[in-house]
């Protein structure tokens, strides 16, 4: 059964142990042979050897080898779907992405937008956003309807002051009218400036972010900024 994640690491060790079984199976099958033609030749006339054996043995050889073939069409199709993951990242680059996660990237411009669902209509609902420190930065009063809401942050310190830009974890504080946390899940926004493989799996890069390509949820090209040219009188 093939891995749940395939990763290029792991193809190459795929491919090496395959390569390790077809040698193997070559140099067993050089001594097979070589045993075989000695037995034969200094087999008695008079009583020769059942080949019942050597006929078996050549039949487990014969599957083994298809088995090493099957391995080797396997390995190229993985290779074949690292490749197809690869360009599919290349396609994000440059888009503006929304992805599940808690911790998003603050370009020291451009707002991010949070968006998150309630399962049932809180009491009350705040939007904290954390520091890489783990320092509050941010607080402030959230929507609190039953179903997906949405926040947008301006990058800027609960007192107003703009924060530098990097990364920051944010979390929904949402409680219902039994006084009862309701769980929920985050979605924010970032543009995608590259891929990256970290240990053979690739990811998109959002600032110093690395997304996983599951993690997104929609992609859409940023709006371009209109040029002015001059014209000559």
């Amino acid at each position: 059964m093939a891995d749940a994640i395939t990763t290029t690491s792991g193809l190459a060790q795929k491919a090496a142990q395959t390569q390790q079984q077809t040698t193997k199976l070559a140099d067993d099958f050089s001594q097979f042979l070589q045993l075989l033609t000695t037995q034969l030749q200094n087999q008695d006339p008079l009583a020769p050897m059942d080949s019942t054996e050597f006929t078996n043995q050549l039949v487990q050889f014969s599957q083994v080898e298809q088995q090493i073939n099957s391995n080797q069409k396997l390995d190229s199709l993985l290779a074949l779907q690292l490749s197809s993951i690869s360009s599919v990242a290349l396609g994000y680059v440059g888009m503006d992405i929304s992805y599940v996660s808690a911790d998003m990237n603050y370009d020291g411009s451009t707002p991010v937008d949070i968006n998150y669902a309630l399962a049932s209509e809180a009491v009350t609902a705040k939007v904290n956003v954390y520091n890489e420190e783990g320092d509050l930065v941010y607080s402030a009063d959230a929507p609190k309807d039953t179903g997906t809401n949405k926040f947008t942050w301006n990058g800027t310190q609960s007192n107003g002051q703009p924060v530098e830009k990097g990364t920051y974890t944010v979390k929904i504080d949402a409680v219902d009218k039994d006084g009862k946390a309701i769980e929920n899940s985050t979605v924010v926004s970032g543009h995608v400036r590259g891929i990256e493989t970290q240990n053979g799996v690739v990811y998109v890069l959002v600032g110093d972010r690395a997304v996983a390509i599951s993690s997104i949820v929609n992609a859409t090209t940023p709006p371009t900024t209109p040029t002015t040219t001059e014209t000559d009188a």
